[in-house]
């Protein structure tokens, strides 16, 4: 199987939804459910990629993002939000986002997404 992805929501039904469109190309070694979560299982696994939501509890996604990055740049973070959210979007960017995707997530933007960042 190729690259490696965590996927982060705070929503336990879109973290299926995700997983199940990423799987045919991409091995899913670990799901969170905050962003706390999500930097402890990204140290835990060391994907090359993070599907991240951005609103979730804890931490948000743009601080676990920050985080990852700081840990390893070369992560590819691909951020999943609402379209009302694009303000939080440069927010993101900013944190080191290589892109994002809007809910609900379509599985061919999504795998496009990792697939530009990833090969």
């Amino acid at each position: 199987m190729g690259n490696r992805v965590l996927v982060v929501d705070d929503s336990a039904f879109q973290r299926t939804v995700i997983t199940d469109a990423l799987e045919p190309e991409f091995e899913v070694v670990a799901e969170a459910e905050n962003g706390v979560e999500a930097v402890d299982a990204f140290e835990e696994t060391a994907p090359d990629a993070v599907s991240m939501d951005v609103v979730m509890p804890e931490m948000t996604g743009i601080e676990a993002t920050a985080a990852i990055k700081e840990h390893d740049p070369e992560t590819t973070v691909v951020m999943c939000t609402s379209v009302d959210q694009q303000e939080k979007m440069i927010e993101a960017v900013k944190a080191g986002a290589d892109g994002y995707v809007t809910k609900p997530v379509d599985a061919d933007a999504l795998l496009s997404a990792f697939e530009d960042h990833l090969g």
